[in-house]
């Protein structure tokens, strides 16, 4: 792969994470979807985003796939 498709495509993602980032807020269901562990108790609060992650995981491999042919 040529430096110039490597940086173009780095720059899509960094694009598009920016995107994620800034509209993460007015998707409702973006980290709250089933298999994201939420726990609350008194003192402690627990949060990770394993339904969100393995998500944005396929979405990225088919991104890169689609650009590699």
């Amino acid at each position: 792969m040529s430096l110039g498709k490597a940086l173009i495509i780095l720059g899509l993602v960094v694009a598009a994470i920016g995107l994620l980032i800034t509209l993460g807020g007015k998707i409702p269901w973006l980290g709250r979807l089933p298999g994201d562990i939420r726990i609350e108790r008194e003192n402690f609060s627990f949060y990770f985003p394993l339904g969100t992650s393995i998500l944005i995981s396929a979405l990225l491999s088919l991104l890169f796939w689609l650009f590699r042919r």
